[in-house]
């Protein structure tokens, strides 16, 4: 038997790390160690904050995420390690492969072969662990339609924004802004390619932003990634007729009022929420999961995604992290556990 070092969420702001026995391997199973697995700073903090609603699954699409969201529970969804074992009907050129799972943390897991993803040979091990986020900024771009000579918005720059600001850079836009107020996250996406970076909470700042998009009446396209759902109003006001608002964000429990009346209402502006969980229905005659797994593990490759890493730690120091993350510690842009000891 495999005994697994695995996280739980045990209460609002409380985790431990529990000592597991792994069950026997079954029918087309195999047995992973893992060697990263990634936090999740915007939906893992909010099951961390007890912020998630508990009638409803912590994830609908991911099988090891289906259970309520009652504490004490399980999250995480980016793994990443070796096949280490193989169960019955499993062919042997799996053993030593390099895969990426949506799993919750833990040392080891035990896994069906249709729920794992091999790493391609060309990217990087901890590049991988970023797969969800960049599937999802490849989604958000897709579900935006940027186009030509537009002036887009990002509001957040986590690591779902920054990711988005890389793949808009590379669009021939009129400019992009972004807004964060965190100052190492704004110079980061300028580094990655934005036009310029703005604090939102900077009177100057979004009076200057609001000055250069005046000349188009406002922005194109925003995109809001920054998990506060207050921030809608922020894009509301930088918008222009019928702009395109493209909600990322997931908000949890939390809830803020919407300025919907008055110019917002007269501006005839297209709200779309995006989940990347699911193909936008215009392009799921062209598009599949697959297909959207392969541009995102591209764009990894291109980016060089484990430069946005800044933090690894072993999941015995889980606690601190956590407690460092909901504080808001802007030093942290990914952080990351590492299980280097088996």
């Amino acid at each position: 038997m495999t005994r697994a070092q695995q996280l739980w969420f045990t209460a609002p702001q409380q985790v431990e790390v529990r000592d597991v026995e792994l069950p026997a391997l079954q029918a087309r199973q195999v047995l992973v160690a893992t060697e990263y697995s990634a936090i999740s700073a915007g939906t893992e903090l909010l099951v961390y904050r007890g912020q998630v609603p508990s009638d409803m699954s912590v994830d609908t699409t991911i099988a090891s995420l289906q259970q309520q969201n009652q504490f004490p529970l399980r999250y995480g969804y980016a793994c990443v390690g070796r096949v280490m074992a193989v169960g019955g009907g499993v062919e042997q050129s799996w053993l030593q492969q390099r895969v990426f799972a949506f799993q919750p943390h833990a040392s080891h897991f035990v896994a069906n072969t249709d729920e794992l993803l091999q790493i391609p040979a060309a990217i990087d091990t901890r590049a991988a662990l970023l797969l969800p986020n960049m599937e999802t900024a490849v989604n958000l771009v897709h579900d935006g339609k940027p186009l030509f000579g537009e002036n887009v918005v990002v509001l957040g720059q986590g690591i779902v924004g920054l990711l988005l600001t890389t793949l808009l850079a590379r669009h021939p836009l009129q400019k992009l802004h972004v807004l964060d107020s965190f100052s190492t996250r704004r110079q980061l996406a300028q580094q990655l390619g934005a036009t310029h970076s703005y604090d939102p909470f900077n009177a100057a700042e979004m009076a200057a932003l609001q000055q250069t998009l005046s000349t188009h009446n406002g922005a194109d396209l925003l995109y809001e990634v920054s998990g506060a759902p207050a921030t809608l109003n922020t894009a509301i006001t930088l918008s222009a007729y019928n702009s395109r608002i493209v909600i990322g964000s997931w908000y949890g429990n939390k809830r803020a009022p919407i300025h919907l009346g008055g110019a917002a209402h007269r501006n005839r502006l297209q709200l779309i929420t995006s989940q990347v969980s699911t193909i936008s229905p215009e392009l799921s005659g062209r598009w599949s999961k697959q297909r959207r797994f392969a541009a995102a593990w591209d764009a990894l490759q291109q980016i060089q995604a484990q430069r946005l890493i800044t933090h690894t730690l072993p999941l015995s120091e889980a606690p601190t992290l956590y407690q460092r993350l909901a504080a808001g510690d802007e030093e942290i842009v990914q952080a990351v556990f590492s299980y280097s000891s088996h």
